[in-house]
């Protein structure tokens, strides 16, 4: 009886397992959030990296967190290194600069892989509509046998990044309300 069970489990492990190479991998995360200011003005908060650490929910988790800053508009990259692990090391690289609709990125998390994310902004008749949208094909860069679990952990991205992207779209609000 206990070999059975022994060996359905293992059975059932090496199921999942092999599932995890060839289920959807993509993972998506989108927040939105209405500001009381004009698109220019949350443009330039969104859109220029060096105001990124005064909003950015990564960045209240780790003040300490080392920021290198490079070029400006279409040329800009980010590069953050931090002891925490929730914050992690890597590059952020403006990949798209359209003041004052669209701002897209490519990351790359240090260890981690890479995403592609974009700040998408509307006017409307109350200020702003701010769409942070985030996207990343969860096997890319992962090691073959990590690629499975890899793919799992795309399925509750959502959960795990999407109330940091609230924080961050709050932290927003609040700076560019205040200005």
């Amino acid at each position: 009886m206990i070999q059975r069970i022994l060996t359905m489990v293992i059975f059932l492990s090496a199921v999942a397992y092999g599932l995890g190479f060839v289920l959807p991998d993509k993972a998506h995360v989108e927040r939105e959030i209405t500001i009381a200011a004009p698109p220019e003005q949350v443009f330039a908060l969104v859109g220029e990296l060096q105001e990124w650490p005064r909003w950015s929910p990564w960045a209240e988790k780790d003040p300490n967190a080392a920021y290198t800053l490079n070029g400006e508009g279409a040329s800009q990259t980010l590069e953050w290194n931090s002891e925490v692990a929730e914050v992690g090391s890597g590059v952020q690289t403006v990949t798209a600069y359209e003041p004052p609709q669209r701002v897209a990125f490519d990351l790359v998390f240090e260890g981690m892989g890479e995403a592609k994310a974009e700040m998408l902004l509307s006017e409307t008749e109350s200020g702003t509509m701010v769409r942070w949208v985030f996207d990343t094909e969860m096997r890319k860069g992962a090691p073959m046998l990590q690629q499975p679990i890899a793919t799992y952990v795309g399925f509750f991205m959502d959960g795990m990044l999407g109330p940091e992207y609230e924080r961050g779209l709050e932290n927003l609000k609040r700076i560019a309300e205040g200005e």
